[in-house]
């Protein structure tokens, strides 16, 4: 084993993968636009996990899927979907909360 080289990679702060020296501020209508699109994302992310579990659910009753494991892992991660969408979504009510406490 040579010494000094990593075989796992540390995790990296910063927003949606991006390292955070690159993650640049936005303000105004930009910034309305970037969280609106982070929302957006989130929300067709939890669609396509439910539509995902809802489609191997039909094929496990069908008799049409020949790895019935799929089903719960597609159920894992639509419930993770909505977890993430839930958590963003009280992230950002504590967050505009806290906005609003704040005395100008």
């Amino acid at each position: 084993m040579v010494t000094g080289e990593m075989f796992i990679t540390p995790i990296q702060p910063g927003v949606f993968g991006q390292p955070l020296g690159s993650v640049q501020r936005i303000s105004g209508q930009e910034g309305v636009s970037a969280f609106r699109g982070i929302f957006d994302e989130i929300i067709n992310n939890v669609k396509t996990t439910e539509n995902n579990l809802v489609n191997k659910q039909y094929l496990l009753a069908t008799g049409q899927i020949e790895d019935a494991h799929s089903v719960p892992i597609a159920g894992a991660q639509a419930q993770l979907a909505v977890d993430t969408l839930v958590n963003l979504r009280n992230r950002a009510l504590e967050s505009y909360n806290e906005i609003m406490r704040v005395n100008l």
